[in-house]
């Protein structure tokens, strides 16, 4: 009997082995996609009411595009000339924008990751640009619907990280910029009082450290222990907020593989009061997992549930893909209970660059359900032909009441709204 399993065992994993990517399933007839446009300008995209008409509007790359229909665009800030001629193409016919999937070669582009919000206090959407990794970070003051130029503004200089977010991690209700810079951890804060200036740099974890470079993987926060303070993830461990930091002492760092993903989320998944840790295991490889917080004798714990495959093993849902480059956590459903967004980056390194490049690029939300002490999540698609960017974000757009996903990558920007 022993033998047999074995047999059947590697007969399973090599089965697995074959084909990794799950096929999609048909369309649940449950979304709507619109194409905003094909031509690639970002990683990412956002939403606001930038013209205060009570209307959600998209911001991607350089341009905002207006709500309710996002049919007419408006240029946020000039990029000249930026154009490509399509691989093959001997006509030599200019399509604007940076080489992506439309172009048939690789390029990236100046903005990875955007958000927006009202920076400045005026009462105004403004929008905030992550550029390249180990670039500035800066946003663009809304001209207050005038027909004029956005006021470019400074953030940081050098924003490294290839998931950087925009969080409270100090509890002043004032957004910061989490990410890592010249070979630290820690938050870029704006300074209420001179809104305009550049944001100062806070250092939590001390002198550089050569793994915190431009294209480190894996940031995030969360009350991890509880306290009531928003501590730092990143892949190798957790750093803990003091109760009284005097913005120079380094946080204490609690080690734990997270692995070397996107986005992290500190988020209670199974409901036992503990915090747990959400995120992708690889961004260019595979899996998607939560680490379960445990405690033994006083020792704290993770134990790793695999939410999508990897390689080299099926995830608890029957769902495997590549490249999970974005993650997005929110209550899809209304039910209390943050759900999980996340998708295939379409081509992060190119047609041929990661595994299974151009397989299906699939955005899924997984659905979270608590029972008896235990948690499990049920896959929804969304969309098997966007995928994600660096960015992907889960928001009510048209005011229906219903989350929808918003996208911004290498095919394009894309809205996912749910009917």
């Amino acid at each position: 009997m022993k033998t047999i399993a074995l047999v059947l065992s590697v007969t399973t994993v090599a089965a697995f082995a074959q084909q990794i990517s799950t096929p999609p399933p048909a369309p649940s007839g449950q979304w709507s996609k619109q194409v905003l446009t094909e031509h690639f300008w970002a990683e990412g995209a956002c939403v606001a009411d930038v013209n205060k008409d009570g209307k959600n509007d998209i911001l991607s790359g350089p341009f905002w595009y207006a709500g309710p229909d996002f049919a007419k665009r408006s240029t946020i800030y000039d990029m000249g000339d930026k154009h490509f001629v399509k691989k093959g193409d001997t006509t030599g016919t200019k399509i604007p924008g940076w080489k992506g999937f439309l172009s048939g070669e690789n390029e990236y582009s100046n903005n990875f990751v955007s958000y927006s919000a009202d920076f400045n206090g005026d009462g105004w959407a403004d929008y905030l640009v992550i550029g390249f990794p180990g670039k500035e970070t800066f946003w663009w003051e809304n001209p207050q619907g005038k027909d004029a130029p956005w006021q470019r503004r400074n953030v940081l200089a050098v924003t490294d990280n290839e998931s950087p977010m925009l969080a409270d991690i100090d509890g002043d209700k004032v957004p910061d910029l989490l990410a890592m810079s010249n070979g630290t951890l820690g938050y870029s804060k704006a300074d209420p009082k001179n809104p305009t200036a550049d944001w100062k740099w806070m250092n939590i974890s001390g002198e550089p450290n050569k793994a915190f470079q431009k294209f480190t993987h894996g940031i995030g926060y969360g009350d991890i222990n509880s306290d009531g303070r928003t501590d730092i993830l990143e892949g190798t461990g957790w750093w803990e907020q003091p109760a009284n930091w005097d913005g120079k002492t380094p946080w204490v760092k609690h080690e734990a593989m997270f692995g070397l993903g996107a986005q992290q989320f500190g988020y209670d998944v199974n409901g036992d009061g503990k915090t747990d840790v959400i995120t992708s295991l690889a961004a260019h490889a595979w899996g998607v997992a939560w680490f379960e917080q445990t405690s033994k004798d006083g020792a704290v714990g993770w134990t790793k549930h695999l939410i999508t495959g990897t390689d080299k093993a099926p995830g608890e849902t029957g769902v495997t893909f590549s490249q999970p480059h974005a993650l997005d956590l929110v209550d899809m459903n209304g039910d209390g209970i943050k759900d999980l967004v996340t998708g295939k980056r379409c081509w992060a390194h190119g047609p041929s660059g990661d595994p299974e490049s151009n397989g299906p690029f699939v955005v899924w939300w997984f659905e979270l359900k608590r029972a008896d002490g235990k948690a499990t999540y049920t896959p929804h698609l969304v969309d098997a032909d966007s995928g994600v960017g660096t960015q992907v974000m889960a928001t009510d757009v048209n005011g229906d009441g219903k989350l929808d996903v918003v996208v911004g990558n290498k095919k394009g920007v894309f809205v996912h709204t749910r009917k």
